[in-house]
Order: C-alpha cells, then structure tokens, then sequence
C-alpha cells in the first residue's frame, strides 16, 4: 500500500472510533499519538470482525473472510499468504507491537460464537465468553499501549471481562431480539424463567432484573482487579483507561440506580454531564494511582498461573489469563505453550444469592 493508502485507512479507523466507541472515544483524547493510532487500529479491525460475524448478515464474502482469517491465526507465524489481503495492515500491527496471534484466535472464536444462536447455560460459561470477546482485548490493549509490566497483563483481562458483563446486562433486551441469551440459562431458572420466555418476550421483569443485578455484581469484581491494575500502566495510558473503565461501570451502575436492573426497557444510556463527573473522577483516581501505592490485590479468581511459556509472560497471556480470570480457557486458548489445566474456580461460588 502506498502512504496515501495507509493515511486514508488510518483515517477512517479513527472516524470507527469516534462515531462506534463512545466511552473509548473520550479515553484517547488522554492518549498520545502514536497510542491512539493503535488503539483506533485494533478496535477498528474488532470492530470489522464483529461485523462479519453479524448473524443478521453474514453474506458469503464475510463468511468468506472470517474463514481465511481463522486459517491465517491457525498458521501463524507463518500466516502471512494466507491472509485477506485487506486485513494484512493488522498482521503488521500484531507484530509491530506483539500481539500474540493465539490472543487473536481467541478472540475470533468469541466472536465466531455469536453466529449460532447463543444460549448460555451457567457462569463459568458466560465468564468464558466474556473473556474470549473482551478479556482477549484487554491483553491487546496492554500491547498496543506499551505495557511492559506482566503484573498488568491479568488485571486487563479482568476489566475486559467486566466491561463486555455490564454490555451483556444493558443489551439484554436488543440480544434477545436476535436469539441470543447471554445471562445463564441456571439462574433464571433459580427464578422460574426460561431463556426461551426471555427471546419471546414473557419473562417476568422483575425476575430478570434479579438476575441482571447479580450479573452487574460480578461486573463489580472485575472492575476492582482492574483498578488495581492501573498502577502498572504508563501515566497517559493509565489516564485513559481508568476513563474508559469509568464510563463503562457507569452503565452498569446507571442502570442498577435509575432502572433498578430491569434491561427490558430499552438500553441505558449516560448522559453527557454525567460522563463529565465520571471523568473527573477517572481523573482523581489517576492522581491516587500515580502518588499512592496500595497494597497488591489480586487478579478474579486465582493467582497467575504459569503455561510455561518462557520469559515473555505475552506468549503465554492467552492461555493463564482464562484461567486467571476465572474461566477453563487454559485447555484451549494457548498459544503452542503448555497450557494450563486443572480445576479453576467457580464464579457461582462468588456471588450466591439475589442482591435485590
């Protein structure tokens, strides 16, 4: 590609950003150039990804996609013919700033999920998602920004995950109007509700506010991790991520305070001035953060386990970082590392009960 190529796609990757990514968009202003040039990258091809892997309107050229680009990660690192050649500009972007394709897999077969019609059936599973659709972007996040620290590494997955829960709680409704279910099919029926009630329309309201509040409580213990992440960024990287994950649980707790987490009444949405306070807030956190050093907390739900993956913790990240958070992703998200198995912790055993 010529530069004038290369400056008109960057373009219109940042124009992705601004116009598909709110919370992000009000992040990268705190961002340097070269960072949000990345970050405007990679959310631009996860967000190409999601798109193709729209089940409203996959056409043969997007299946047709979506299957080179999984045999392109299968072959890696020696991919590169086998790549659409208009995704080749994110191959160079994983090397540029060493993303691990094993990473991108994962996250493929996240989102790859989402074309079938989607019933999850109990936490671990939906944690399991989560982690493939948005824990893997965590991971990427740290490399396109720079972060040197492993420590960092599971405390992005775990804000990832929680941000893709408080999308989950507040897209309840839009999902089921496409046939996919994300909260577990075991605790609604704790309730009496089937997940077939909730795509038909005759779930009992306020059982699935119960459900969606558990749902946001978890969030919650994942967004912990992620601030106590925060220390182990660059300062402007730092700045911005506490912004976004600020504006993120902003949903999540505008919908449990004004809705009272009843996500059948259209999706919630955070008005401007109040996004001022959530930045401003994000902003104090930063100055704590950056003069304050507290105590390590650990990563959800078990400590970070190594693959055997050698020196670099990146190689490896896709395959404890499930496992790290949560989930049994380690048997099936390596990267040709020894993955991690074993027994993993439940996220059920976390949050019993209704917090209503």
């Amino acid at each position: 590609m010529t530069p004038d190529d290369d400056r008109a796609r960057e373009i219109a990757q940042w124009q992705t950003l601004v116009f598909r990514a709110r919370s992000f968009r009000w992040a990268s202003a705190f961002l340097n150039q070269a960072q949000r040039r990345r970050v405007a990258a990679l959310y631009a091809f996860c967000r190409a990804v999601d798109d193709l892997a729209d089940a409203d309107w996959t056409t043969p050229e997007a299946q047709k996609d979506l299957d080179r680009l999984q045999a392109a990660l299968a072959a890696e690192p020696n991919g590169e013919s086998l790549w659409p050649p208009h995704y080749l500009w994110f191959r160079e972007l994983c090397l540029e700033c060493g993303i691990g394709f094993g990473v991108v897999r994962e996250l493929m077969i996240g989102m790859v999920s989402d074309l079938d019609v989607v019933r999850v059936q109990s936490d671990g599973e939906l944690i399991r998602y989560c982690y493939r659709a948005a824990g893997t972007v965590g991971l990427m996040m740290c490399s396109v920004l720079g972060v040197r620290d492993p420590r960092a590494l599971r405390h992005a997955v775990d804000l990832g995950i929680a941000m893709q829960l408080t999308n989950i709680s507040r897209d309840v409704l839009e999902d089921a109007q496409t046939r996919r279910v994300y909260l577990p099919a075991e605790r609604l029926a704790e309730l009496g509700v089937s997940q077939e009630e909730l795509v038909d329309g005759r779930a009992d309201a306020q059982a699935v506010s119960l459900v969606v509040g558990d749902v946001l409580t978890l969030a919650e213990r994942y967004y912990q991790s992620g601030d106590a992440g925060m220390r182990y960024l660059p300062a402007r990287a730092r700045w911005a991520i506490l912004i976004a994950s600020r504006l993120y649980r902003g949903i999540g707790r505008r919908l449990r305070r004004r809705h009272r987490s009843n996500p059948l009444g259209g999706r919630v949405v955070v008005p401007w001035f109040e996004k001022l306070g959530l930045v401003a807030g994000a902003t104090a956190a930063w100055f704590r953060v950056s003069f304050w050093f507290p105590t390590t907390t650990k990563a959800q739900y078990r400590d970070y386990l190594s693959t055997g993956a050698g020196a670099d913790p990146r190689a490896g990240a896709d395959a404890d970082a499930g496992a790290d958070a949560g989930t049994d992703t380690g048997a099936d998200a390596g990267t040709g590392a020894d993955a991690v198995t074993g027994t993993v912790a439940n996220p059920r055993s976390h949050v019993l009960g209704h917090t209503h």
